[in-house]
């Protein structure tokens, strides 16, 4: 399995720009979208691929990751890429959302046929620029596979909660 993929990367405030550069260190090729433009300039003169739109950047994307303000913004900027993505494209969703938005994003994922990992993650600015968040995923085997090179990149850790997105980590474990 060739674990260099191309990926795009949806939102790129502080830690969507660390994760595309770490995709970037690690040999992907990255596809990069904000709704403020400017901060896709620097990530461009890293090596990304600017994308015009949300759907421009999920073209012929292997794993979309997003890291945006919050649960609307998801829904907003995942539907405007819709019409670029391929069924079963995987999905990594990484911004927080409360654990009231996590079944709209599984329904968004199910109505465009993309296979979501669920993929909050922790740290701060610095271990998101060398690397070393932790994230905290959830989904199916077959997908995290595919998903493997993207959050090794972006993460020291990954802790996998569970095979189904909506359902986190084991009720009484200290993971959320």
């Amino acid at each position: 399995m060739d674990t260099k993929l191309k990926v795009a990367v949806l939102g790129t405030g502080i830690m969507g720009a660390a994760m595309a550069r770490n995709l970037l260190r690690a040999g992907h090729e990255v596809s990069v979208w904000n709704r403020d433009a400017t901060k896709t300039e620097p990530l461009a003169a890293d090596g990304a691929r600017r994308a015009a739109s949300p759907a421009d950047a999920v073209e012929a994307a292997d794993v979309v990751l997003t890291m945006l303000y919050d649960a609307a913004a998801v829904e907003e900027v995942v539907r405007a890429a819709a019409p670029g993505f391929r069924p079963g494209t995987a999905w990594i969703q990484s911004t927080t959302v409360g654990v009231q938005d996590a079944p709209a994003v599984a329904k968004l994922a199910a109505e465009l046929s993309l296979d979501l990992v669920e993929a909050p993650v922790s740290g701060t600015r610095a271990p998101a620029e060398a690397g070393q968040l932790l994230v905290l995923a959830a989904g199916p085997d077959a997908v995290r596979r595919r998903v493997a090179p993207v959050l090794d990149a972006i993460g020291a850790r990954t802790i996998w909660t569970g095979r189904t997105p909506l359902k986190g980590p084991p009720r009484g474990s200290n993971l959320w």
